[in-house]
């Protein structure tokens, strides 16, 4: 087996910027999914702030060291799984979010007036006017 081929299949060291940015992804998933479990708003908003900032930063590490060079694979994955993650924590929220929209709706019907009258069709004041052909 020769040099080349050697470093080709060995796999790719982890960088420890990148496996650190990483694992504050995760923990701030894990903090996220924690605080909505226990329906905690003031955690939830704080958990949220610092995915958001965790993600900045790992995009930004793994952005930089994409154009370097490979990402080794154990850490794509991880990437991959963690993007699985918060993209199901946003469908729950957005099912969530929904869901009370709709019972606020029900405890709060909207102020817009009916479409349909007594007389069965929108009830529209008779105003005079004239056409010319």
């Amino acid at each position: 087996m020769t040099l080349i081929a050697a470093a080709e299949s060995a796999p790719a060291p982890l960088s420890p910027a990148l496996e650190a940015s990483l694992v504050e992804v995760e923990s701030s998933l894990a903090a996220l999914g924690e605080a909505l479990r226990a329906r905690d708003a003031m955690a939830i908003d704080r958990d949220a702030s610092g995915l958001q900032n965790a993600l900045t930063c790992a995009i930004d590490h793994f952005s930089r060291a994409a154009r370097s060079g490979p990402i080794p694979a154990a850490l794509r994955h991880r990437l991959v799984t963690a993007s699985g993650q918060v993209a199901a924590q946003r469908e729950s929220l957005a099912r969530a979010t929904a869901a009370l929209d709709r019972a606020i709706d029900v405890l709060i019907p909207n102020e817009t007036p009916a479409l349909y009258s007594a007389y069965g069709a929108m009830h529209r004041a008779v105003r005079g006017g004239m056409i010319q052909a």
